[in-house]
């Protein structure tokens, strides 16, 4: 007789268990997630002047005495359903600051607003897609006899496109030190467009406080020459955030005008090295700056935030611009799954972080994304709505309330056990967040077709 796979006799073994029932709740609960945190303890709610107890909870009473919660983490390609989740809520989290909600007013999508990208410089010339692969020079080769230009026409997704023309004239040393600063550039970005705006109209630039305030949301993607470039909303208060109105002299044009002056103008400087030297660096020539108007003529506001959340998920590995997990030794980057331009871009990392001069940089701890340090998503605080109060909305919403109820107190204790799960039990989370993702498809068709979005 055939022996059932591994997989399938666990996942009997777990359908025979007395608790199957709760532990397929709890797995319900995760959404499916494919690698779920294993905790124990208890939590007890009781009346503060009493000590009566009101409502005890304790993991001994759960399958395997355990509860499992949610990775959240969110790449894609580590937890589908946790990624899924995350883009949702960075989705409502993108939304609200340019259209209001989530206790952010909807007068906000009458101020001056822009989507902003902001990309790296050339570190020398890489292979292009067909519309832009052209020589600019035609003839001759570099000094290290290859060729100036290329006249192929790629498709998007040939491996050549983002590979260098030649690798030995390519600066990898300043790709990798342009990461390991790019969140330096943009604070320093950020801070000049305000000094800019004061100027324009007249106000010393310590009192710009004051006046308005630059709220943004702003994210990181991988190009295809694996170098980041920076999308972002950005948007005029008045000084106390989204519930105050700007002063009649921020105008869409003048925020405009300020952000591209900083891009072209902020520089950063990196620690000076007698092996290197010591790099100024910009941002790309390549800007983007397109004002989002209420209605129309510019772009949609469920379409920019669609578009970063779309990105947030992406890891480094489905970009094809690094891995997931960090690298540990030099054997690590020989034997990554990556191009050999990525690889010797993580081999400059390393290299690199072990320089003294460039110790604080963490280059070696960064390899893995190529020297970017930065949050994928990052945000400022008066932007709009924030993660943790998504899911608590969210746990409100599904009936697990996070607040104590006047008079009461609770005491919670707990450990962490484990991660993931067996080769069976995974196998039913697969099916679960399948008939999640399936439900959810099924219900954004039927509100579309009321909407009359669909035929």
């Amino acid at each position: 007789m055939r022996q059932l796979p591994e997989a399938d006799r666990d996942a009997l073994r777990i359908a025979q268990d007395p608790k199957f029932a709760r532990w397929l709740d709890q797995i319900t609960a995760t959404g499916g997630c494919t690698h779920p945190i294993h905790l124990s303890g208890t939590t007890t709610t009781y009346e503060t002047a009493t000590g009566q107890v009101l409502r005890h909870y304790d993991t001994r009473d759960e399958p395997g005495e355990r509860l499992l919660v949610r990775c959240r983490n969110r790449r894609a390609t580590v937890c589908a359903p946790c990624s899924r989740l995350h883009a949702g809520d960075t989705y409502h989290l993108v939304r609200a600051g340019l259209i209001g909600g989530k206790n952010i007013p909807t007068t906000v999508r009458d101020r001056p607003r822009l989507f902003v990208t902001l990309t790296a410089p050339s570190f020398g010339p890489v292979h292009r897609t067909a519309e832009r692969c052209r020589p600019r020079r035609h003839g001759g080769v570099c000094e290290h006899g290859r060729p100036l230009g290329c006249a192929a026409a790629h498709t998007p997704e040939a491996p050549l496109v983002g590979q260098p023309l030649c690798p030995d004239c390519y600066d990898y040393t300043a790709h990798a030190l342009w990461h390991a600063h790019a969140t330096k550039l943009w604070d320093r970005f950020a801070i000049d467009v305000r000094r800019r705006l004061a100027s324009a109209v007249g106000l010393v630039q310590s009192r710009f406080s004051q006046h308005a305030r630059l709220s943004f949301a702003r994210i990181a993607e991988y190009q295809q020459r694996a170098a980041v470039h920076l999308h972002a909303v950005i948007r005029l208060d008045g000084p106390t955030g989204p519930d105050d109105e700007p002063p009649p002299w921020a105008t869409t044009d003048l925020l405009t005008n300020a952000v591209r002056a900083a891009a072209s103008r902020v520089v950063v400087h990196t620690p000076y090295s007698p092996a290197v030297g010591k790099l100024a660096l910009r941002w790309g020539v390549q800007l983007d700056a397109r004002p989002i108007h209420a209605h129309g003529h510019g772009p949609d506001d469920d379409a920019v935030a669609a578009y970063i959340a779309k990105y947030v998920t992406k890891g480094a590995s489905e970009t094809g611009a690094g891995t997931d997990h960090r690298l540990t030794t030099w054997d690590d980057i020989t034997h990554a799954p990556v191009t050999a331009h990525i690889r010797t871009l993580m081999r400059t990392c390393w290299r690199l972080g072990g320089l003294p001069e460039y110790e604080s940089l963490r280059l070696r701890a960064w390899t893995h994304t190529l020297g970017y340090r930065g949050h994928i998503l990052t945000k400022s605080r008066a932007y709009s709505t924030t993660y943790t109060a998504l899911r608590a909305e969210r746990a409100q919403h599904q009936g697990a309330t996070l607040d104590e109820p006047p008079g009461t107190t609770t005491e919670a204790h707990w450990r962490y056990l484990d991660s993931g799960h067996t080769p069976g039990a995974a196998l039913i989370a697969a099916g679960i967040a399948e008939d999640i993702a399936c439900v959810r498809e099924h219900t954004r068709a039927d509100a579309q077709l009321q909407r009359g979005e669909l035929a």
